[in-house]
């Protein structure tokens, strides 16, 4: 890949390239998203419909069970690429990998082990639970195939290519879509297994995605090769990798563990009010996840135009990706509160109007707060792309554990807002931590970051 050009056209063309296979990639995910809501909310019952919301959480907590070594190894290969040191760029990517082979290994077996115990604690009824454990028991032996995909993704992402994420995606969706609809409801040859059948072909699109993202790093991929002899652990490398990426790690799961926390107050509401709740998280991804590409965009511009030693230009370029992030996700918040009720209805069949006429209004309270989120995320993506990681970990403590949570227990058991009260506490928080994440962009200590 050239060395980025420092001229004043160059950084539209630069987001834009990176943020289109992205936005795609996002499109997809969500697709998933809607598919199994829609599935399960069409052909199932309300009980498979609430574990199907707690599956949204879930998913976001494996998906984010690589993140340190996503965001240490982004940063290390970005910086290397921009600085023209490709063979830096190799190692930092395979030695990534060795790691996660690691955490990937112990945490199936640890997953397998206490999967039960584990969705006991997020406070659903008993049989959207064991609906959930039954759901994960199929999907954990999928988690190194995730790693291949997840840390494949993040490597050449830092090298500036965008484009492997998004084919990759494109095959697993294929297959996870065939074969969810066909094994829920019998079509063809297949066997109809209602709920397994959910959760068997999210299992086979990882595996089918990560396979396909490992065969082309090995085929060498923007120059980022993995090669055994690159894999043995180079112990200040790892160190790096770590250092990097650990309080990006305690940052996704403080939000991780406190969405928890946040989403067993909403079960304790009921069914339906889960339900809702559930149904809302789906369709929120419509603004929330393609706003990740704009995020994408702005860690990999930041980390490479950082190793150049051109902070003008990184810092133009993460705000070019926060200005487009934020329309694309205030337009997707319009959406919500004028369509609100439609969404809501066509995830839903005709006899759940009261899940229906929950989700709407939650719709139209997270429609006022895409504005603040849209920031939020494409500035944490720049810190984290160039390295600094720590101030996104106070910011979501402060956030998550100073409002997020206590604004919900009171307003939910103590004034009795129900569900509604829970998305305004969300809401707040995210005001709070776009506001804090603005500041310390502005301050600007995050470009004198070594890497």
């Amino acid at each position: 890949m050239p060395r980025i050009e420092q001229q004043p056209p160059r950084p539209i063309r630069a987001v834009l390239r990176l943020a289109l296979p992205v936005l795609g990639e996002q499109l997809l995910i969500m697709l998933v998203g809607f598919s199994d809501t829609l599935l399960t909310g069409r052909y199932l019952s309300p009980a498979h419909l609430a574990a199907i919301g707690q599956m949204a959480y879930v998913m976001w907590l494996l998906n984010n069970l690589y993140v340190a070594i996503d965001t240490g190894a982004l940063a290390l290969v970005a910086r290397r690429i921009g600085a023209g040191d490709r063979r830096g760029a190799r190692l930092a990517t395979n030695q990534a990998f060795v790691l996660g082979m690691v955490l990937a290994g112990a945490m199936t077996a640890l997953g397998l082990v206490f999967v039960g115990p584990l969705v006991n604690l997020m406070g659903l009824d008993a049989e959207p639970s064991a609906l959930a454990t039954r759901y994960l028991r199929i999907l954990l032996p999928a988690l190194p195939a995730m790693m291949l995909l997840s840390v494949g993704n993040a490597c050449l992402r830092g090298a500036g290519d965008t484009v492997p994420g998004l084919l990759c995606m494109g095959l697993m969706n294929v297959v996870n879509l065939a074969l969810s609809w066909s094994l829920v409801r019998g079509w063809g040859p297949l066997p109809a297994l209602g709920w397994d059948g959910v959760a068997i072909g999210a299992a086979a699109g990882y595996g089918v995605g990560g396979v396909s993202m490992a065969l082309l790093l090995f085929a060498g991929r923007s120059g980022l090769h993995l090669r055994a002899r690159w894999m043995r652990p180079d112990p200040k490398i790892l160190r790096r990798i770590l250092e990097v990426g650990l309080p990006a790690t305690l940052d996704v799961m403080t939000i991780l563990g406190c969405q928890f926390w946040f989403k067993w107050i909403v079960n304790q509401l009921g069914s339906l009010a889960a339900a809702a709740h559930g149904v809302a998280i789906s369709i929120e991804s419509l603004g929330y996840l393609p706003g990740t590409a704009f995020q994408v965009a702005a860690s990999s511009l930041a980390g490479q135009h950082l190793g150049a030693g051109d902070r003008r230009l990184a810092r133009h370029s993460v705000l070019l990706s926060c200005a487009a992030g934020c329309a694309v996700m205030t337009t997707a918040g319009v959406v919500f509160f004028t369509l609100a009720g439609p969404l809501a209805r066509l995830f839903v069949s005709a006899d759940e109007a009261a899940i229906a006429a929950q989700t709407a209004t939650l719709l139209r309270i997270i429609a006022v707060a895409m504005p603040a989120l849209a920031i939020h995320m494409v500035l944490t993506g720049a810190l984290r792309g160039s390295g600094d990681t720590r101030w996104p970990l106070l910011f979501s403590l402060l956030g998550m554990l100073g409002v997020r949570i206590p604004a919900a227990f009171l307003l939910t058991q103590t004034f009795g807002w129900g569900v509604a009260g829970a998305w305004y506490a969300m809401a707040a928080d995210l005001y709070l931590r776009c506001l804090l994440v603005i500041f310390r962009f502005a301050h600007g200590g995050w470009q004198r970051v070594g890497v």
